[in-house]
């Protein structure tokens, strides 16, 4: 969810520092460096920390998500709304395609199948619908309950 951002807003780590500023997260993160060391307990990363997130600092990071994504929201509503222009909407999922793309080969470890089939995604196939449309919904109101549902929901 945090490369989604990222890869629509192209000031994302910027902006996830500045919100999280905002939102009072200083005690879970009180500078760049313990924003990204939070992320990195994610085993598909190059660089990963193999203890767990602890519960505070994921349901900080939901909140931030959460924030992020009421930001992006209109940016969201565009990828997915269906009135738009058909090659405008093309031009945006390729746009977000590439730069998803460049942050997982940034980021990530090749070695791994799941990152090897991400970096093979069509662009606006069902995965980035799917990030895409995550995003959009816990943007708003009960937002962060949605996105801990989505992310506690067992089913793929």
């Amino acid at each position: 969810m945090l490369l989604t951002i990222e890869a629509l807003d192209l000031n994302g780590g910027e902006a996830m520092v500045w919100t999280s500023q905002q939102m009072g997260l200083q005690a879970q993160f009180p500078n760049r460096v313990e924003l990204w060391k939070r992320r990195c307990h994610n085993p598909l990363r190059r660089t990963t920390r193999r203890d767990q997130l602890d519960p505070v600092d994921a349901e900080s990071l939901i909140c931030l998500v959460c924030a992020m994504a009421d930001r992006l929201y209109p940016m969201l509503h565009q990828l997915l709304s269906s009135r738009e222009p058909e090659q405008l909407t093309q031009q945006r999922w390729q746009l977000f395609h590439e730069r998803l793309r460049d942050l997982i080969e940034e980021r990530m470890n090749p070695r791994r199948e799941a990152v090897v089939r991400l970096l093979t995604m069509e662009p606006a196939g069902p995965l980035h619908r799917q990030l895409i449309s995550t995003l959009a919904f816990c943007a708003g109101p009960g937002g962060i309950d949605r996105l801990r549902a989505t992310l506690l929901d067992p089913t793929p």
